[in-house]
């Protein structure tokens, strides 16, 4: 045989073999410019402030490490309190101009900024996935086109601002706090509506991974971003805490962990400032029998192996109708034997390193405690690289709803597998769990996809995909994922005020958190006494006493312990006495509005405007009987009471046109298909009325809660309760379901402690003291409950833009974004 034969079956053979095993070469992405960039700063990176390097002296630094191969790629400054002070002193000076630059002048910079980033998309690919460990192609493809997706479309809205948020203005400097899983795509859903409504912003990056945002804020003054709009302090957890604490800071966005989240909340209590948190989450994967299998396979891999599982909506726990569990474990398996594991350049892996040994650690440490409860774990430890922060996809079975691998958020490559046997038990698993970020369904049954979305208790909802995400839907949980949206038009009323409403100026006294609310029943009262008295056949006879009761579950009812609170008139006279309300009464309203709950927010929206309309027409028949009890209560003129009724008839029309005018859109976002924005209600709400204007306050607050679907506890004013207990009668009279609105008489501030301390009350209106708006912010982090107080101030009910503005309704729903794609004809 010649050489020259025997080359060519030589070469023939490795063809073969290669055809025969399909083996993936490697398929760098170059990482020379990358490497350049760093060193032009010769691996020492500083602040960006006022558009320029900031590297103060005798400061520690901190190296951060590439996870693919801990290779050290920089070291940066960690800050301290004077590099925060001076940040967000050049934000506020910025401020006062960017604020009042036009809105196209603001659109024209963001659209600028979204240029540049294209023109450097490879170099921030590169230091994305340099930094955390995820694979290019995910910070190619989908991070960085998402990021200028942002800015493009939040130029338009700060063109817009003027027209579509004409209500609205800027709130002033923004403390941004970002975690290490997306570090430049999650600082762009703050920063982006920040600047588009007119605020400066201060960005702490997450400790692990500062470095695209520092190239990011780069690139921002290239593009002509003016100096201190946008600065990044950089260092430990503690820096974070420094700028959400700082007294010149007006709202603090952040997105990471829960425990965190509440740390946050605690700390900025009662001072003043605008809080919006998107939070951890264990999102279900609902599998029906009716699903397309094969492509439901395909969607657990993008639900809980994209970035390594290291995503907040990530697909961690997988629900499998009881008729295909084996069989789908078993594909699941099966592909699970496909995904490659190696360097986050390498661009034909599926999965990179972990970002951090800690983060490894807890993983493994969560596993294993899956282990020790007997349940089965299933790992592909096969081709994983040696060198690195790298975990394997891990499937567990046998688990248990109590089990921590399925209550505990895992943030990693991590999925557990429950079985279930009809869509309603699919539903109550899916709901089974303190978060409520995200969740998918899958089913080739378009109503059962749709009712089983509408049902999930989550921020998004994905029909037969996973872990999209556009500009135009705003992303955000529901319970202790947080509230607040990013995205969409949603997203924009987390970084504006009301147009009339100015900075709260704070000046709480420390509160007593533990000893706040205490109080100490009333005792009897003979002096100054107002008896009433009627002729009778000649004979003056005292009136019949009566006792004005609490209103629950559509009933009067007495209160728990047998006390009772005077109420005194504003000459001294005593003219009525109302029950004096305790936790047990507060657990029992509660309850009534919870058993209400599913009832009325199943009601067609018409209905509920009918109803509502009924409250003003039976209102309006007693017009001069609650004319003169506001004289009596108040000592206002009949001018004022005539007034304070008339409005409240005419509050109550203006929020039942609203029961069927606010339950969402369509969102135009890049999918092909309808994502649909769902105005879903809080759940059941808190509401605790101002003392003045007792019954248009009163009528200002229930009424939007209830339109928009929600059950309420109210606390009627303190001073003046006796008008709201007056409308029983209306609310009989008006086929307003029991449980729908429930009061609750007594000590305001006793009462909020044990509102706010409920842990199945969604959220608390309070409008009383400094210090109790405090102590609701502070308590409120227990189960991340939203909240809305007033710090103390007052505000006209009388005028429209302060008794019945759009931020009423902002606190009355969140928002349910349902993704729903397309492609049985047209392939896109």
């Amino acid at each position: 045989m010649s050489k020259e034969k025997a080359k060519t079956e030589k070469k023939d053979e490795d063809v073969a073999s290669i055809f025969a095993a399909l083996k993936y070469g490697p398929a760098p992405e170059a990482d020379n410019v990358a490497r350049a960039w760093l060193d032009d700063h010769g691996r020492q990176f500083g602040h960006f402030i006022d558009n320029k390097w900031t590297i103060p002296e005798n400061r520690k630094t901190y190296n951060t490490i590439c996870p693919s191969t801990g290779e050290i790629l920089a070291s940066t400054v960690q800050g301290e309190k004077e590099d925060v002070d001076l940040a967000v002193s050049a934000a506020r000076r910025a401020f006062e101009s960017w604020s009042k630059a036009s809105g196209h002048y603001r659109a024209r910079i963001l659209y600028s900024i979204a240029r540049h980033v294209q023109k450097h998309m490879r170099l921030l690919s590169v230091i994305e996935s340099l930094d955390n460990g995820k694979p290019i192609r995910e910070s190619r493809d989908s991070d960085i086109p998402t990021v200028i997706r942002h800015l493009y479309h939040h130029a338009g809205w700060a063109q817009l601002m003027d027209m579509e948020m004409a209500n609205w203005k800027p709130i002033g400097v923004v403390g941004a706090i970002v975690p290490w899983n997306f570090p430049l795509m999650l600082l762009t859903w703050k920063i982006c509506p920040a600047l588009a409504m007119g605020n400066t912003v201060v960005l702490k990056p997450a400790t692990y991974t500062r470095l695209s945002a520092l190239l990011f804020g780069e690139i921002c003054a290239e593009a002509g971003l003016p100096p201190g709009v946008f600065n990044v302090v950089t260092g430990a957890g503690s820096v974070g805490s420094m700028l959400a604490t700082h007294p010149d800071v007006d709202k603090v966005g952040f997105t990471g962990s829960t425990e965190v989240g509440q740390l946050l909340r605690r700390a900025t209590a009662g001072t003043g400032k605008k809080l919006s948190l998107e939070l951890g989450g264990k999102s279900p994967v609902i599998v029906f029998e009716s699903a397309d299998l094969d492509s439901a396979v395909e969607g657990v891999v993008d639900a809980i192996w994209f970035n390594q599982g290291q995503v907040c909506s990530a697909g961690s726990r997988l629900l499998l109708q009881e008729s295909i569990y084996d069989d789908f474990v078993q594909r699941v398996k099966s592909r699970m034997s496909h995904l490659r594991l190696g360097h986050c350049l390498d661009k034909t892996i599926d999965m990179g390193a972990v970002v951090d040994e800690s983060q490894l650690k807890s993983i493994e440490e969560l596993v294993q405690s899956a282990r020790l409860e007997g349940a089965q774990v299933y790992q592909m430890n096969a081709g994983i690289p040696k060198k690195g922060l790298y975990y394997p996809p891990t499937l567990i079975t046998g688990v248990q709803t109590v089990s921590r691998v399925v209550v505990e958020e895992i943030f990693g490559p991590v999925v557990v597998v429950l079985p279930f046997r009809t869509a309603k038990e699919a539903i109550e698993l899916g709901n089974n769990t303190k978060f409520g970020l995200a969740g998918s369904v899958w089913t080739e049954n378009v109503s059962l996809g749709l009712e089983v979305a509408l049902s999930l208790k989550a921020g998004s909802i994905w029909i037969n995909c996973h872990n999209l995400f556009d500009a135009a839907a705003g992303f955000g949980g529901y319970r202790q994922s947080g509230y607040g949206r990013d995205g969409g038009k949603e997203g924009l009323y987390e970084y504006v005020r009301p147009r009339w409403e100015g900075r709260p100026a704070v000046h709480s006294s420390p509160v007593d958190f533990k000893k706040f609310g205490d109080t100490i029943p009333s005792r009897p009262t003979f002096e100054n006494v107002d008896i009433a008295q009627l002729l009778i056949d000649g004979i003056m006879l005292p009136t019949i006493d009566r006792t004005y009761k609490m209103y629950y579950g559509g009933s009067q009812q007495r209160p728990d312990a047998p006390y009772s609170r005077p109420i005194v008139s504003p000459s001294g006279k005593v003219i009525g006495h109302v029950g004096e309300g305790n936790r047990k009464d507060i657990r029992n309203a509660v309850e009534a509005a919870h058993k209400a709950a599913p009832g009325w927010g199943k009601r067609a929206s018409h209905n509920r405007a009918q109803i509502v309309l009924y409250l003003a027409e039976n209102l309006e028949l007693r017009r001069q009987e609650f004319i003169g009890r506001l004289i009596l209560m108040t000592g206002c003129t009949e001018e004022v009471a005539k007034q304070e009724v008339d409005l409240s008839i005419q509050r109550l029309f203006h929020w039942g046109a609203y029961a069927d005018k606010y339950g969402g859109t369509v969102q135009e976002t890049t999918l092909y298909g309808a994502t649909v924005k769902v105005h879903d209600p809080v759940g059941v709400i808190a509401i605790v009325c101002p003392d003045d204007h007792p019954l248009l306050a009163f009528v200002s607050l229930l009424a939007p809660a209830i339109v928009r679907a929600n059950c309420i506890v109210i606390i009627p004013s303190q001073k003046h309760p006796l008008l709201a207990l007056d409308l029983y009668q209306v609310f009989d009279t008006s086929d307003l379901p029991g449980g729908v609105i429930n009061i609750v008489t007594g000590d305001q501030d006793h009462l909020t402690k044990y509102l706010t301390e409920h842990q199945d009350v969604q959220s608390v209106w309070y409008f009383g003291s400094a210090q109790g708006s405090a102590f609701v912010e502070y308590t409120s982090a227990e189960n991340v409950k939203r909240t809305w107080v007033n710090y103390g101030q007052s505000r006209d009910w009388t005028k429209p833009d302060q008794g019945q503005g759009e931020e009423f309704l902002y606190h009355s729903i969140q928002v349910k974004n349902i993704w729903i794609p397309m492609g049985d004809i047209y392939a896109n």
